[in-house]
């Protein structure tokens, strides 16, 4: 039940309604057994068992006020005994109208509760996951986030939050029940109490294998979303290769494995209500036994009526006893999913924000890298003791080999990864002391593999930001090369571009993350392999956006393609995270060093 009471933490801001549903669960119950109660002076007022008279010496509590609510009968109908049930059914109608009620108010006030925690969960766990760093997404399979943001959620819906009702009305049912039990027979109630422990041992014990099942069919379930989520992802290679039938026998080897695990965990769930009403049952056989021997026997002061009444109370203990089960099995089979939620939301974030952030919104010197060194793990360590500056205005290239480091350094300058040694500054601060907001309004992204969303044409180059006119996103695309294109398009600039901008051609999409870029008009540019996926024509008329944006702008350049950075301010050679060169085109092409021999290999395949 730890579990349960952390998720409940999401529902403080609510706590009120929480309260309202425990009142309102209070009055239903009361009224309830108030309906039940009307039974004794009924049969005794309708059979004249009980004479109106004076409360009997030693009498229970409940006999006492059986006694004053038949002479009250009396003193209101008189002799007509017609009149005296009718006031009794009337009561019993009443009674029960009011917990009715009472019980719909409860409902009433726990739905808003119940669903703005489940509410709050989610967007707790979108907003954690949306802090963590980079490594992380790296390090973990996208589809396992994706089920525990999806299915552990919902499992939490459905297991713990509809399971609240019965977690609050019904230890109130049972305990004021008792209370009532035990003020008609205290010795007959105590008999009940050292039998109950038992029935919570039997219902413990599968409560705990439930929930080991539980949580091994999420983890399953969250590994079969991954293998799904990478089938989509990578359905061109597998219908290139002619792979389906591989991927399936994967897919379905671990939804077999799912299946099995699904099959031990709906087992365990179903005995619950049996074994909880079987219990019950037993236990109510043995309070018929006992207390008909005490009305038979004389020995108890139970009398028929009252004893009637004590097995139609503890009678309706069953039921919310049995819902109380079941909504612990929920707890169990929900906590499983709970705590795979809440290894997300504790993964410790290790790229925080300053105590005393600064603010900055504008570059006014330069960009420095001074010793840079980075690694993705204890024993790979990607960049070694990198160092040079970019002044405001000028442009920077990065180059070399593939896996050289070119990009994971790019990637430390808005801080999508924090450097392991050394320092990077902008205007003397290092970027870690700079509020991430201010650091990453600074810059603006064109990323080697394009990123767009499921969005229309308009969408995707503004981003999110709403003052931007039609007109603006125009002149950024018209500057991208993308203008022509776009309105080609069935909708123009509110086209949608499908998933991962599918309806687009790789060229399209580049140039549309390059109009985002070129929209934001950021102080500094990051592009990383800007123009990599563009055909020659386009790629001339967008690299003459580029440079013409570039101006009195400081920007970072990565480029496989060196005639596309030929005129940069200074060029940095990065082999093996290590900076090998640097200098202009001319200078490096006079050291005759990498730098000239990557360009040589380059125009002998062109």
């Amino acid at each position: 039940m730890k579990t349960f009471f952390r998720m409940l933490r999401y529902g403080r801001p609510y706590r009120h309604l929480a309260y309202l549903n425990v009142l309102f669960n209070l009055f239903s119950i009361v009224f309830g057994l108030f309906s039940y109660t009307m039974l004794m002076p009924f049969l005794n007022y309708l059979f004249g068992i009980e004479e109106a008279s004076a409360v009997k010496p030693g009498g229970t509590p409940i006999s006492n006020l059986n006694q004053k609510f038949i002479q009250f009968l009396k003193d209101l109908s008189g002799d007509d005994l017609g009149l005296g049930l009718l006031y009794v059914c009337l009561a019993v109608v009443l009674f029960t109208l009011l917990k009715n009620v009472f019980r719909y108010l409860a409902l009433y006030v726990l739905i808003p509760f119940r669903n703005n925690t489940v509410r709050d969960l989610r967007n707790a766990v979108y907003k954690k996951v949306m802090r963590l760093q980079l490594s992380f997404f790296t390090e973990e399979k996208k589809g396992d986030i994706m089920s525990r943001m999806s299915n552990d959620i919902t499992e939490v819906e459905i297991a713990i939050m509809t399971s609240l009702e019965a977690i609050f009305k019904g230890p109130f049912t049972i305990l004021i029940t008792f209370s009532f039990l035990i003020a008609m027979s205290w010795k007959l109630t105590m008999l009940i109490l050292i039998i109950l422990p038992l029935n919570g041992f039997f219902i413990s014990k599968i409560g705990k294998q439930l929930k080991r099942h539980a949580s091994r069919a999420q983890r399953r379930l969250g590994l079969l979303v991954a293998q799904f989520e990478e089938s989509l992802s990578g359905i061109r290679i597998i219908k290139g290769f002619a792979k389906e039938a591989y991927f399936f026998r994967k897919f379905s080897t671990e939804n077999r494995h799912l299946n099995k695990i699904n099959i031990a965990v709906n087992r365990s769930r179903d005995l619950s209500s049996p074994l909880s009403e079987t219990l019950g049952i037993f236990t109510l056989a043995i309070v018929l036994y006992l207390g008909g021997r005490m009305v038979q026997t004389g020995n108890g002061v139970l009398e028929p009526s009252e004893f009637i009444l004590y097995i139609l109370l503890f009678a309706t203990v069953i039921e919310p006893a049995k819902n109380f089960s079941a909504a612990f099995y929920g707890v169990q089979k929900g906590a499983a999913s709970a705590d795979r939620i809440e290894e997300i939301l504790n993964i410790p974030e290790t790229q925080k924000e300053a105590e005393n952030p600064v603010h900055i919104q504008t570059l006014e010197n330069e960009v420095e890298f001074r010793n840079v060194g980075f690694r993705y793990g204890p024993d790979k360590k990607t960049l070694h003791d990198v160092s040079f500056s970019i002044k405001k205005g000028q442009t920077v290239a990065l180059v070399g080999p593939s896996g050289g480091g070119k990009s994971t350094l790019a990637d430390l300058l808005p801080r999508f990864h924090d450097v392991a040694e050394g320092h990077i500054l902008i205007d003397g601060h290092d970027v870690r002391d700079i509020a991430v907001k201010d650091l990453r309004g600074l810059m603006g992204l064109v990323t080697q593999e394009s990123i767009l969303f499921n969005d229309s044409v308009y969408n995707n180059i503004a981003f999110g930001n709403h003052d931007v006119t039609l007109e603006q996103v125009t002149e950024a695309a018209k500057a991208a090369n993308a203008h022509e294109f776009i309105t080609g398009l069935e909708n123009g600039y509110y086209t949608n571009i499908g998933d991962r901008g599918g309806k687009l051609s790789g060229g399209q999409k580049q140039r549309l993350a390059i109009a985002r870029a070129i929209l934001k008009n950021p102080q500094i540019l990051i592009l990383d392999e800007a123009t990599s996926a563009l055909d020659t024509s386009s790629e001339r008329l967008v690299q003459e956006a580029l440079n013409n944006l570039m101006q009195n702008r400081t920007s970072l350049v990565i480029a496989h393609r060196l005639s596309t950075i030929q005129h940069a301010d200074l060029i940095v050679v990065i082999q093996n995270g290590h900076v090998q060169e640097m200098g202009n085109h001319q200078e490096l092409l006079a050291k005759n060093g990498v730098y000239a021999e990557l360009l040589q290999m380059q125009q002998m395949r062109a």
